[in-house]
């Protein structure tokens, strides 16, 4: 997908989905919504993350940066085991929108990212090929560590590979800073969880 939409195209399919947008004035309340490209054989950071707000003016201020809403390819030929319960197979996050199911934390322990807090729906891929396949009968809800983190801390990354097993995953490490400096201005004036809503290319 090599063109983000304008805001205004998203705000309207977020409206025409029931989705939720905030327009707080008073604080950065921030509308996190990524859009995933309709390639579901890429190991690239195909994808975009928007973060959009309004304050302290009566317009959007808008940002979109290149991810992967994917998992890498790596995971998807070996998969991290899923252990007894639920369906097994790589964990690819269900569009729709996830109210207050991020906070700040660590993304495993390591640096500072939003982690997952609330359940969330995942497909699950067990077939091991460079194709994602998105199925309803092997839909996934719980706690899975779907986290939105960085890939390198050096420099942009070229593929996803080992960066994703389903997480939210910026493609550059200073794009990646700048969300958290929005994060931290919201955590201050209004509070510390997150919502996020995934469309998709189709969407548009």
């Amino acid at each position: 997908m090599e063109t983000c939409p304008s805001v205004a195209q998203v705000v309207a399919v977020m409206e025409a989905k029931g989705h939720a947008v905030f327009r707080n004035r008073r604080g950065h309340d921030l509308n996190l919504v990524g859009i995933r490209s309709a390639d579901t054989t890429s190991n690239a950071f195909n994808d975009w993350f928007t973060v959009f707000y309004t304050f302290p003016q009566n317009h959007w201020n808008f940002f979109a940066f290149p991810v992967t809403t994917d998992p890498g390819l790596h995971y998807r030929l070996e998969p991290l085991p899923r252990g007894a319960r639920g369906p097994a197979g790589v964990a690819i996050l269900k569009p729709g929108q996830y109210r207050r199911a991020w906070r700040m934390g660590r993304h495993r322990g390591r640096y500072k990212a939003l982690v997952q807090a609330e359940p969330i729906a995942v497909y699950r891929d067990p077939n091991r090929d460079e194709e994602l396949d998105m199925q309803e009968d092997r839909l996934d809800t719980g706690l899975f560590g779907i986290n939105i983190h960085r890939s390198s801390e050096a420099r942009a990354s070229v593929r996803v590979d080992k960066w994703s097993a389903g997480c939210q995953v910026f493609q550059d490490p200073d794009h990646f800073q700048f969300l958290l400096t929005l994060c931290d201005r919201q955590v201050s004036k209004i509070g510390p969880r997150f919502s996020y809503t995934l469309l998709e290319e189709r969407d548009f």
